[in-house]
């Protein structure tokens, strides 16, 4: 794919998933260099978050695109469409599952913005795994046999939806991961996930 990542394009605070509501914090949020994803130190329990293994802490799904999503303790994915009545599933699309670090969510809380599990409308928060070590191509097993293969890093923010003025700045296009659905099935919160192969 030879879309230009959010890593490279982004210079400004976003312009899709961010905020009218708390505008200082979004800018404060943003003050590293273009194109550079929130730094992340630590996982639930302190550790150093290097690891290629981690688990599921939340699944979010929404029927409506440009919206934050609502947890679910299960869900099935679908081989090259994505998840069952998600609005982001399709054939036609790279796009099919969006990921995000539970440990970025934390910073955001961290900041004083009371956002949850799918806020910024990601479908998959994974906790202890490096995601910023990912490159395209990479495929991740989660639970009992899904695969996604990842196919982007990150976005560029063309209009504010409503998941801006909600949660008061944008990461995914930043610190987001996209993935397609390369073999099916169900995944549960608390499943583990783990890097299985590299381009």
């Amino acid at each position: 794919l030879s879309s230009k990542t959010a890593r490279e394009a982004v210079s400004t605070p976003c312009g899709e998933i961010c905020c009218e509501v708390s505008p200082e914090l979004c800018g404060a949020s943003t003050q590293v260099d273009a194109g550079q994803p929130i730094p992340i130190g630590y996982p639930p329990g302190g550790t150093s978050m290097s690891s290629l293994e981690g688990i599921v802490t939340n699944l979010c799904v929404s029927p409506e695109k440009g919206t934050g999503k609502t947890p679910r303790t299960s869900a099935r994915f679908i081989e090259n469409f994505g998840i069952e009545q998600d609005a982001h599933a399709s054939s036609e699309t790279h796009r099919q599952v969006s990921l995000l670090a539970t440990e970025t969510i934390q910073v955001i809380k961290d900041k004083g913005v009371d956002v949850g599990p799918g806020a910024f409308g990601e479908n998959l928060c994974v906790s202890g795994i490096n995601l910023t070590s990912v490159k395209i191509g990479d495929v991740f097993e989660v639970g009992d046999g899904v695969r996604l293969e990842i196919t982007q890093i990150g976005k560029e923010c063309h209009t504010r939806c409503s998941i801006y003025y909600r949660a008061g700045l944008c990461i995914m296009p930043t610190d987001g991961l996209f993935a397609r659905v390369i073999a099916g099935g169900e995944i549960k919160e608390g499943d583990s996930i783990r890097l299985v192969s590299g381009p």
